[in-house]
C-alpha cells in the first residue's frame, strides 16, 4: 500500500514539476499548470490519481495553510474597516447573480429546480484560487484584496448554509441545522476569547524556540480547523478565523515565511485534485448555455460587484479589481451540484456543464486577475460610469496643495530608510502608497501622504510630476517602475528618477527609459559591508560602534513591523 501510494504522489508531483516548467517558460500562471496536471492525471487520460485519501488530504492540507496565511494578512482592525462594503457587496452579488442566473437558465428550458440549482451555484467564487492569486501579486494587503477576502467570506458562510440545508434533505431547515449554526456562533465566540486572552501569552512563550513556534502554529491551525469540523463549519472558515486570530501577534511575520513553502507544497494536489475531478461527459448539447452563462460570470459578476461598490463611493479601480475576484465559480458550486445529483434533485449531465462552466471561467479570471493592471489601462476610460462623482471613501489623503519637491512611491523597507533621508534635506515630500494602513499610520507620525497606486495612469496624471524635483518609486514591479519613468520624462527631463529592481536585465532597461539610479537591494548590502571594511579595517571598536547603531535600527524595524525577504524568486 505504501509503495502505491508513495509511487502516486511522486508520479504526480513529477508530471506537476514538467508540465508547470512548460507553462512558467510560456510566462503563464502557474495554478493553470496544476489544473492541466490534474486533467491530465484524472481519469480521461494517464489516470494515476487513485488513493483520492492521500491526494484529499494532501489537498485539505493545503486549503488550510493558504487560509491561515492569508488570515494572519486581516487584523481585526482592517476587518473593521471593510466590513460594511464586504457584507454589502457579498449578499448583493449573491442575491443579484442568483435572479439573473435563474432567468437565464429557465430561457434554456431548465426546470425550476434545476434553475435554482444552477443561479445558486453561479454565485459562489472560488476563495482558494482568489486568495492564491492574490497572494502571487503581493496585493492581499490592499484595498481591494482586503474587500474581495471580505465578500469572499460572506460568499463561504452562505454556501455553507445552503449546503447544510440540502444535506438535510432539500431546502427546509432543519433542527440539526439550527443546532449546527448555534454551535458555530460558540465556538467563533470561544476562539475569540481565547485569542484575546491566551494566545498571545502562549506565542510569546514558543517564541523562544523558532522550531516549536512553527509547531505550536501548525498546532494551532489544525486544533481551530478541527473543532470548527465537529461543529459543522468548513476547513476555510476555521483557517482563515485561526489566522486571524494570530494577525495581532508580533511574531506573526516570522510565522507566515516559515509555513509558506508548507503552503506552496500542499496547495498544489488542490489544483491538482480539483483538475481530475472536472466531469467532462457529453456536452455538446450544452454549448450555447456553457458560452452564456461563462460570459455571465467573467462578465455579468464583476459589473455587479462595481455597481454596488461604485454606489458606495468607491473608485472605479479598486470597484473594478475587486468585481475581476468573483468572475468565476468555486468548488462550493461544483459541490453544490454534486450533491444536488446524489439526492437526485437534477440530472448528472448537468454536474458535466457546470464543471465546462467552472473550467472556463477559472482560466478566464485567472488571466485577467494576473493581467488586471493592463485591463484596467485599457478600459478605464469606459468605467467612468461605476464611479460616482464627488468625494470617494478609498480616497485617503493626508496633505496640503499640490506641489512637491520629493515624491516616495511605496513606504515600508526600502522607503522607511529613505524617508529619514527626505527629512534631513528640508524639502516638501509627499508619500504614496496602495496599503491603506500605511497610509493611515504615516499620518498619525506627522507625514504628508495619499493613498494611491502607481499603476493607474489618471492617478499619475493628478500628481503635479512636473514641479518635482526627486521622483523614488521602492515597488519592485518592472512595468509600474517603467511607467512611472516614462511619465515623468514626459513631463520633466530634469528630474531625479530613483528606482527599485531586484533583476540586472530589468535595471539596465530602466537605465535606458531614463532613471537616474537604479536601487538593487542585495547588491547594495554587499557594497555597503565592503565600505565598511574598507573603512575600518581591523579596527573591532568601530566595527562594535556600527553594529550597536544598526541593532537600533532593526529594533525600529520590528516595532514597525518589518520583515526582510528570506527568498527571492
Amino acid at each position: 500500500m505504501f509503495e502505491t501510494i508513495f509511487a502516486e504522489v511522486a508520479l504526480i508531483v513529477v508530471i506537476a514539476t514538467v508540465i508547470s516548467g512548460l507553462v512558467r517558460l510560456f510566462k503563464q500562471p502557474l495554478i493553470i499548470g496544476y489544473i492541466i496536471t490534474g486533467i491530465i492525471t484524472g481519469p480521461y487520460f494517464l489516470n494515476i490519481v487513485n488513493a483520492s485519501d492521500v491526494v484529499t488530504t494532501f489537498s485539505q492540507m493545503g486549503i488550510a495553510f493558504l487560509l491561515f496565511i492569508a488570515g494572519m494578512s486581516l487584523n481585526p482592525r482592517m476587518i473593521k474597516t471593510v466590513g460594511r462594503v464586504s457584507i454589502i457587496t457579498g449578499i448583493g452579488q449573491i442575491v443579484f447573480t442568483s435572479l439573473i442566473g435563474f432567468f437565464i437558465a429557465k430561457i434554456f428550458g431548465f426546470s425550476d429546480i434545476v434553475s435554482l440549482y444552477i443561479a445558486v451555484a453561479l454565485t459562489f467564487s472560488s476563495t482558494i484560487i482568489i486568495v492564491k492569486l492574490l497572494s502571487d501579486k503581493g496585493d492581499l494587503n490592499t484595498l481591494y484584496g482586503r474587500i474581495s477576502m471580505g465578500f469572499l467570506l460572506v460568499q463561504d458562510v452562505v454556501a455553507i448554509l445552503i449546503l447544510m440545508l440540502i444535506s438535510s434533505g432539500g431546502f427546509d431547515t432543519s433542527i440539526v441545522t439550527v443546532g449546527s449554526i448555534v454551535r458555530g456562533v460558540l465556538a467563533v465566540s470561544l476562539l475569540a476569547v481565547f485569542a484575546v486572552f491566551a494566545l498571545p501569552k502562549v506565542v510569546k512563550i514558543a517564541s523562544k524556540s523558532q522550531e516549536y513556534l512553527l509547531l505550536l502554529s501548525i498546532g494551532w491551525l489544525l486544533l481551530v480547523v478541527l473543532v470548527f469540523n465537529y461543529v459543522g463549519l468548513s476547513v476555510e472558515i476555521g483557517a482563515l478565523l485561526a489566522g486571524i486570530s494570530l494577525s495581532v501577534s508580533p511574531y506573526h511575520y516570522e510565522i507566515k515565511t516559515r509555513m509558506n513553502v508548507l503552503r506552496d507544497f500542499f496547495i498544489l494536489f488542490f489544483f491538482i485534485l480539483l483538475g481530475s475531478q472536472m466531469m467532462l461527459g457529453d456536452i455538446s448539447k450544452f454549448l450555447v448555455p456553457i458560452v452564456i452563462f461563462s460570459i455571465f460570470i467573467l462578465l455579468g459578476n464583476p459589473l455587479i460587484v462595481m455597481i454596488l461598490m461604485g454606489m458606495m463611493r468607491y473608485t472605479k479601480r479598486n470597484s473594478f479589481l475587486a468585481g475581476l475576484t468573483v468572475a468565476q465559480i468555486s468548488e462550493f458550486s461544483l459541490i453544490m451540484i454534486s450533491m444536488g445529483v446524489k439526492m437526485g434533485h437534477i440530472p448528472s449531465e448537468i454536474l458535466s456543464m457546470v464543471t465546462v462552466i467552472g473550467l472556463v471561467t477559472i482560466f478566464g479570471s485567472t488571466y485577467a486577475i494576473m493581467h488586471a493592471s493592463r485591463l484596467y489601462k485599457i478600459l478605464s476610460n469606459h468605467l467612468k460610469i461605476f464611479e460616482r462623482s464627488g468625494e470617494k471613501i478609498d480616497e485617503h489623503h493626508y496633505h496640503e496643495g499640490e506641489d512637491y519637491d520629493i515624491i516616495l512611491f511605496g513606504y515600508d523597507k526600502i522607503g522607511f530608510s529613505i524617508l529619514n533621508s527626505f527629512r534631513k534635506l528640508n524639502r516638501r515630500f509627499l508619500v504614496i502608497d496602495y496599503d491603506p494602513e500605511k497610509v493611515v499610520e504615516l499620518a498619525k507620525e506627522g507625514y504628508e501622504c495619499k493613498y494611491g497606486d502607481a499603476n493607474d495612469p489618471e492617478f499619475l496624471n493628478e500628481l503635479n510630476l512636473h514641479r518635482a524635483k526627486m521622483i523614488v518609486s521602492t515597488i519592485p514591479d518592472v512595468e509600474t517602475n517603467l511607467m512611472i519613468i516614462r511619465r515623468v520624462r514626459e513631463l520633466n527631463k530634469n528630474s531625479i528618477i530613483i528606482v527599485v529592481s531586484h533583476s540586472i536585465s530589468e535595471a539596465m532597461k530602466l537605465y535606458n527609459e531614463g532613471a537616474t539610479y537604479v536601487i538593487m537591494p542585495y547588491f547594495l548590502g554587499g557594497e555597503y559591508a565592503s565600505t565598511l571594511i574598507a573603512k575600518y579595517g581591523m579596527d573591532l571598536r568601530k566595527f562594535l560602534e556600527e553594529k550597536a547603531k544598526h541593532i537600533n535600527h532593526l529594533r525600529e524595524r520590528e516595532r514597525r513591523k518589518h520583515e526582510h525577504p528570506r527568498y527571492k524568486s
